[in-house]
């Protein structure tokens, strides 16, 4: 795990984070691509990322660990330029999609699932409720 630099562990937590959002939608009863990818934007966007892991920096309890991890990721030098993010925010999201990467490698999936829990919930809570209009 030592191994895995903070970019490796966003590209996987990226990875794991789009599918938990993808499988959330779809057992939400969404199913036209359009409104599939319209509600996805604040789970996989750098700014929806970035308010969330400011909300876990303030208010949850990470582990010294998870926080070593968070931090590998947001310093991971990135030769990607931000499109549509501030550099911070962007950077933020890195530290989060790290975290992800993370919980799966290292098969923490009570954690996981934990978080996915908490981020569902913000996102629920700071953008209204997600279901098919």
């Amino acid at each position: 795990m030592n191994t895995m630099t903070g970019g490796v562990l966003a590209y996987i937590g990226d990875a794991v984070l789009s599918l938990q959002v993808r499988e959330y939608l779809v057992s939400r009863g969404f199913t036209k691509s359009k409104d599939l990818q319209k509600m996805s934007e604040v789970f996989v966007s750098a700014n929806g990322q970035a308010e969330f892991a400011r909300y876990l920096l303030e208010e949850v309890a990470l582990s010294s660990e998870e926080l070593d991890i968070f931090r590998r990721g947001r310093n991971h030098k990135s030769d990607t330029v931000p499109k549509n993010s501030d550099v911070l925010s962007y950077r933020l999201a890195t530290g989060l999609e790290a975290l992800w990467g993370y919980y799966y490698v290292e098969k923490k999936e009570q954690r996981l699932e934990q978080m996915w829990d908490k981020f569902k919930t913000f996102v629920e809570v700071n953008y209204g409720t997600i279901y098919l209009r």
